[in-house]
């Protein structure tokens, strides 16, 4: 901590507001989980992570922890001077040490820390939205990171080692986990702490997990029911503030050295861990029992005992779970996959009481609302007179019709003059118009209410951004191009504006002299020149009844519209 003068010099400098993952690795550098890290990784220590798991120390250190910057602030920064590294509220937090400025290469650290360069891996697609250069060196603390949820349950490393010196455990077996506990969890964690004659640290992420994973706020609600299943006094839960880069056996290493420096005495690895499931053929990124092996394989230099276990399955007859390996020849086997069960969960189906326990599901019901209980946003795209204002109005009516939720309708020209007052037509501020709009409507969506976008959005990469934000928000997006052709949208032409381009008198016109990247792979296509309003309007809600987002039946007069 720092006294009142040094913060005022700390104010004059250049600064730079963390990421959401910048915050997860600048608590957990500072707080002592990501021991023997003093900072950020500069250039030597980054390459050696990078190519050989190792701080150029020998450390053994398998994921590089790095600031990612942008060119600019870059060019700004000079080697040994400070960088203030401020949260979102504009609170400074720390001082970074300028001791290197360097530019990463993506697609090496892609191939040997993650295995892929498949944006379908969400640690791929993270790293590839990452600024071109870094900035490396050690951090000097400013001010506490403040958390407001769950408050009694966050503890730092050396808190949870005096917690486990108060109990006279002896021997402790960590768990990481991203999702609920179910009842092969359970099983599991009883097993290990067994085999191990342990107590166990139960130290679920509530950082940054994969997209579509159910919230941390649900999920710690449920550990606190699962607890119940354990005897008294046998298990300290714990969280982490941890940005996972879901990096299969690297990040075992990973999770089993952040463990030993909470002072666990064994680490438990299963199937599949940290792991982020199959690319777009169906093929998982790493093999079931890779992270495994390679946890195994340096569990002696990281210093725990590595509790290799594998998938834990259900048998029918005898009513209990059992490692793969111990099933029966014959044996009924019953499963249920993550996505099996989150369908349950949406449609409103019976969860079989062997699966989870019947509190945690009820707490998990409260939290994933049924498809038809959900917020969405619906993004047309298209060029001037395309249609895409008039069928999202049509579209909102009839939702409005239907009752149920609330109906935002966003419109760009509207959203000009309100949201975006003052932007231009600048590259820059087309996607900072867009972008602001697809931040409200995912607001609204997140919200439980359907926001409806109707604006030009001219570029591929705007539209993929706020794609990317409704899954960060686990939303439903559904980008509907209204792919009419250019000479039908001039023959409409309602606001003279495509005759003004013509005719010189305006400029930036998209279509004219301005591009427009047509979606490669629209949810939904529509030509205006060939449905009605009434008939684009009903593809779009048969779209939503098949998806499950609106009930069936929704049947109205069909009123024949003109575009004209």
């Amino acid at each position: 901590m720092i006294n009142h003068k040094e913060k005022l010099r700390v104010s004059s400098l250049p600064f730079w507001v963390l990421s959401a993952r910048q915050l997860c690795d600048l608590e957990l550098i500072l707080n002592g989980a990501f021991s023997p890290l003093a900072g950020f990784l500069g250039e030597d220590d980054y390459v050696c992570v990078v190519r050989h798991m190792r701080l150029t120390s020998g450390a053994l250190w398998p994921i590089p922890i790095t600031l990612d910057i942008p060119q600019a602030l870059a060019h700004e920064l000079t080697l040994g001077g400070e960088l203030a590294l401020r949260d979102p509220e504009g609170v400074t937090l720390a001082v970074l040490t300028v001791d290197s400025i360097y530019q990463p290469d993506h697609d090496i650290e892609a191939l040997e820390v993650l295995g892929t360069l498949d944006r379908d891996h969400p640690g791929v697609a993270a790293l590839y939205r990452q600024h071109r250069f870094n900035v490396g060196g050690p951090l000097k603390k400013v001010e506490p990171i403040t958390h407001y949820d769950f408050t009694d349950l966050r503890l730092s490393p050396i808190q949870v080692r005096d917690e486990i010196a108060r109990r006279g455990w002896g021997a402790v077996v960590a768990f990481q986990t991203r999702n609920p506990m179910h009842r092969a969890h359970v099983e599991l964690t009883q097993r290990a702490m067994k085999q191990a004659n342990a107590a166990l640290l139960l130290q679920p992420v509530v950082g940054l997990t994969k997209p579509g994973d159910i919230d941390y706020y649900t999920r710690v609600r449920c550990y606190k029911h699962a607890l119940k299943s354990y005897a008294p006094d046998v298990v300290l839960l714990s969280l982490l503030p941890l940005a996972m880069r879901m990096g299969g056996p690297r990040e075992a290493i990973w999770h089993a050295l952040i463990r030993k420096n909470f002072g666990a005495t064994h680490f438990i690895v299963g199937r599949d861990h940290a792991g982020p499931g199959n690319d777009k053929h169906g093929k998982a990124f790493y093999a079931p029992y890779a992270a495994q092996e390679m946890a195994l394989e340096y569990a002696q230099e990281i210093g725990l005992h590595i509790l290799a276990f594998e998938e834990m399955l259900y048998l029918a007859q005898e009513q209990r779970y059992v490692p793969a390996s111990q099933v029966p020849p014959g044996a009924d086997v019953l499963s249920l996959s993550g996505t099996a069960f989150r369908e349950k969960l949406a449609s409103g189906a019976e969860i079989p009481n062997w699966f989870s326990a019947p509190d945690i599901v009820a707490e998990l019901r409260q939290s994933y609302r049924p498809k038809q209980q959900q917020g969405f946003v619906l993004f047309f795209t298209g060029l001037s007179g395309a249609g895409k204002s008039t069928v999202a109005n049509g579209v909102a009516v009839r939702l409005r019709e239907g009752g149920g939720r609330v109906v935002s309708l966003l419109d760009g020209d509207v959203l000009r003059q309100k949201l975006s007052k003052g932007l231009g037509f600048s590259k820059a501020d087309r996607e900072t118009n867009v972008e602001r709009i697809g931040f409200v409507a995912v607001e609204i969506a997140r919200a439980g209410g359907v926001a409806l976008c109707a604006c030009i959005s001219p570029y591929a990469s705007t539209r993929q951004a706020c794609r990317e934000l409704a899954i960060d928000h686990k939303t439903a997006f559904f980008e509907i191009y209204l792919a009419t052709d250019l000479e039908v949208c001039e023959q409409r032409d309602r606001k003279g504006l495509y005759a003004k381009a013509r005719a010189g008198e305006l400029k930036g016109m998209t279509g004219i002299d301005a591009p427009y990247e047509p979606p490669l792979c629209p949810d939904l296509q529509i030509d205006t020149a060939c449905l009605s309003v009434s008939q684009a309007v009903e593809l779009i809600f048969s779209t939503l009844i098949k998806l499950g987002y609106l009930p069936p039946p929704l049947m109205n007069p069909e009123e024949k519209v003109d575009f004209q």
